[in-house]
């Protein structure tokens, strides 16, 4: 089983660089595309855009429908969930009654479940007592398979930027840390929002962190010649090894 992560992607219309992330956007889903074997799906992990407008979102379901891979969409802390929600109504695994996004995919050997960290009064993550509990209704409505858990926001220190900690309060982060850890089948966590790949741990969980798609606002120093060429990540999961990520370098053929 394949994934490929992209994060980060930060569509914004007529300002300086808008063109750019277009492009990068562009480039990534084009490289997915020219990938043998092809992923059994493609995961935004959230900040599709950048100020939540539905003409954002129409240009970022425009680039998203060229994928030949099924995609599934996740709401980052730029994001407007409403509007997200009305701009990928067609796909049936939002709801459209539930008050977040987050939902659980069970077509494959590991179920992946995805988790809204989205707070509407801040940039940084928030768990509520809600969520807490669709969370767990989610973990323990299959007992048998492994499970991979995909968020924004890291729920643990990640040393990127002013603040290692992106939950409004270390309270939320470590109720959702008890609760992604009151099952040992959760075996690895998916993350974006710090703009820089990296991993880390939450007691015997791996985290594993992807960079922004948006090239102008990647943390970290890339050469000159990547500059601008975006990097997503490829997660094959084997039964016997568990889950091994490669951090793939976007053709600038596009």
């Amino acid at each position: 089983m394949i994934i490929a992560q992209i994060s980060d992607t930060h569509i914004n219309l007529n300002t300086p660089g808008s063109d750019q992330r277009l492009l990068d956007f562009e480039t990534v889903i084009h490289d997915i595309n020219s990938l043998d074997p092809q992923p059994n799906l493609i995961i935004h992990s959230g900040d599709i855009v950048q100020n939540g407008r539905m003409e954002e979102y129409a240009e970022a379901t425009r680039i998203l429908s060229k994928a030949t891979a099924p995609v599934y969409v996740m709401a980052g802390n730029k994001d407007n969930r409403k509007n997200l929600k009305k701009s990928f109504a067609k796909d049936t695994y939002i709801s459209a009654v539930s008050k977040f996004i987050e939902y659980e995919i069970n077509d494959f050997p590991i179920r992946l479940i995805m988790v809204d960290t989205l707070n509407t009064h801040s940039n940084k993550g928030h768990f509520c007592d809600s969520r807490q509990e669709s969370l767990i209704k989610m973990i323990n409505s299959e007992t048998t398979k492994p499970i991979a858990v995909f968020m924004h926001h890291p729920p643990c220190a990640i040393n990127v930027g002013p603040d290692p900690f992106h939950f409004d309060n270390l309270d939320a982060m470590e109720g959702l840390c008890d609760t992604l850890q009151h099952s040992d089948r959760v075996i690895s966590i998916f993350c974006g929002h710090v703009h820089r790949s990296t991993t880390a741990q939450i007691a015997n969980i791996p985290v594993t962190v992807t960079t922004a798609i948006a090239t102008q606002i990647r943390w970290g120093d890339y050469p000159a010649q990547l500059s601008k060429i975006p990097v997503y990540n490829l997660h094959r999961y084997d039964q016997d090894w568990g889950f091994i990520t490669e951090s793939r370098i976007a053709s600038s053929n596009y």
